[in-house]
């Protein structure tokens, strides 16, 4: 539940991001979705849905795929170049978020943003060395965002670029619908490994040590599951994430060398 002072409708990045930084209480509204589960005051919302924006959709160019930051989670799913590049594991990884009436509302950018530890398209778009485009902090890779402090700006686009990596998704929940207790992508390209592990339950992040090892799958995963921490909550203790960060990230590794 939240609840919203102010209402305003930009049709500029410019007038939205202003609006933004003016007051501690300002927000950007995605899909609003994940806003519904918890509690806050919102002393001016920013709908960033205005068609000037041209913020919704996924264009695909020459060398990249450019997702825009109100492209929903369904659009994702059902786009028909997702299903053939990297696998499919960009569909893959939301096909199970909730339901399709709940997809059809969730937003990229707001998912991205938040750097949520539950999100399974983060862990995703990490492996396959995704960047963003943020309206005053520029381009970077999705791996910088991640790691430096928050900072209020506006997420515009997901950038991909085409290339012929390989990646895999692998979690595991309780039911079908439900949060992940741990979730993995795994991509190679040009022998160049990247592992990310989200759902820790804390963000997503890259298993450095573990990418760089190549003597053997076994060791790739143990590597894995040492280097990274991980957290107990409702859903799994951090010794049981433990174990099964090293499964999943051996079924990953074995499902990429197979490709």
């Amino acid at each position: 539940m939240f609840t919203i002072r102010e209402w305003v409708q930009p049709a500029t990045l410019e007038e939205a991001y202003t609006t933004l930084i003016s007051k501690k209480m300002n927000t950007v509204l995605g899909g609003c979705l994940f806003l519904k589960m918890g509690s806050k005051r919102i002393g001016t919302a920013i709908d960033l849905s205005h068609p000037n924006l041209e913020l919704k959709g996924i264009t695909e160019h020459d060398e990249w795929f450019e997702i825009g930051a109100m492209t929903t989670f369904r659009e994702i799913e059902t786009y028909a170049a997702f299903q053939n590049y990297f696998q499919g594991v960009l569909p893959k990884s939301v096909s199970d978020v909730i339901g399709v009436q709940f997809r059809n509302g969730v937003t990229v950018g707001a998912s991205v943003f938040s750097k949520y530890g539950f999100s399974d398209l983060i862990t995703v778009l990490l492996a396959l060395d995704a960047e963003v485009e943020l309206f005053h902090g520029g381009r970077k890779t999705l791996q910088e965002f991640l790691d430096q402090p928050y900072k209020k700006d506006i997420l515009t686009k997901i950038w991909l670029r085409k290339n012929n990596r390989k990646a895999s998704y692998q979690n595991l929940r309780n039911s079908k619908s439900d949060y992940a207790i741990l979730n993995v992508a795994v991509s190679e390209l040009e022998g160049q490994w990247r592992i990310a592990v989200g759902a820790r339950p804390q963000r997503a992040m890259l298993a450095e040590k573990a990418s760089q090892e190549l003597s053997s799958i076994e060791q790739m995963a143990k590597l894995a599951a040492e280097e990274l921490t991980f957290g107990t909550n409702m859903r799994a203790s951090a010794e049981y994430r433990q174990a099964l960060c090293s499964v999943l990230v051996q079924r990953a590794i074995m499902e990429v060398r197979q490709c």
